[in-house]
């Protein structure tokens, strides 16, 4: 328990002031992970079995799973296209979280995303759980994952989210000289310093306001459901934000909010906060070079 920090700002958080004097800061993440998932093609022993559309399929081992496969493929041919439309129709920005090895796969992908202006983030090399992959061979994946964008995408991400990470993940991303921020939190509104050498910035995500709940069985049953979660974050944060502005986190993937039901519901929340004022969407790295600028170091 030293390890954890239960305090953060407690009762008096600081005062961001947004851009714009923006009473929230909402932050769109699509997640790129669709090739990179546990595959035999990949050289995997197992057939991936989280976040798809059929929740407690067990993997097939030595074994591919021809349907779970599909239904990832739905997210790179037909889903980031349709989320990428809807932003760009609203002329909206957002951070992508790509994994590596799907972007390999895809490059056409990584170059929209820059084509369109959002930010590409690294989410590492492939779309696994890196509890049990040695320290060395997630470094090497981290360097990898920093090389493949900036080969698609013209240059070095300055943003990360493993997901599920290792006990060596932060220390690791310590080592790269060009990281801005990690976004592997849960626990704030706010982005806060992470002490060590060096400092970390950490932007929390978010597991609450993310279509990843479609999947779960006790998440959302339809687009209403995550429409009218996603409003009610809003609402109450927009409310604060008249004396203690915060930070709002959206997570999407691909092969979830692509499908056409629940693609209605992400651009019906897209409208309602495109209909209030003092409202900064923003990509993360824009966050983190903000916060930066106002709190170079020390903040709790």
């Amino acid at each position: 328990m030293t390890e954890r920090d239960l305090t953060g700002y407690g009762a008096r958080p600081p005062h961001p002031w947004w851009p714009g004097n923006a009473r929230v800061a909402v932050q769109f993440v699509l997640n790129i992970e669709e090739g990179g998932e546990s595959c035999m093609l990949n050289g995997d022993t197992a057939s991936e079995a989280y976040l798809h559309e059929l929740p407690g399929r067990p993997p097939r081992m030595d074994e591919r799973d021809l349907s779970v496969e599909s239904m990832y493929e739905y997210g790179s041919r037909v889903g980031v296209w349709r989320i990428l439309r809807l932003f760009s129709e609203r002329n909206l920005p957002l951070t992508a979280f790509a994994v590596g090895r799907a972007l390999e796969l895809n490059p056409e992908i990584g170059q929209a995303l820059v084509a369109a202006g959002h930010e590409v983030a690294g989410h590492g090399y492939r779309w696994l759980d890196y509890r049990y992959i040695p320290e060395n061979e997630e470094r090497r994946h981290i360097h990898q994952t920093f090389a493949i964008i900036e080969r698609i995408c013209g240059s070095r991400p300055v943003g990360w989210y493993t997901g599920r990470v290792s006990p060596s993940t932060r220390r690791l991303l310590r080592e790269m000289d060009e990281l801005l921020y990690s976004s592997d939190a849960y626990n704030d509104d706010l982005p806060y310093w992470l002490e060590g050498s060096p400092q970390l910035l950490i932007i929390p995500y978010t597991l609450v306001n993310n279509d990843a709940r479609y999947l779960l069985p006790n998440g959302f049953s339809s687009g209403n459901d995550f429409f009218q979660s996603l409003k009610d974050a809003f609402d109450l944060l927009w409310q604060e934000g008249g004396h203690c502005p915060k930070m709002m986190s959206v997570g999407l993937h691909g092969r979830i909010s692509g499908h056409p039901a629940r693609a209605m519901a992400l651009a019906r929340f897209l409208d309602y906060v495109q209909n209030h004022d003092r409202v900064w969407i923003c990509r993360r790295e824009e966050i983190a070079r903000h916060w930066l600028a106002k709190y170079q170091s020390g903040m709790r």
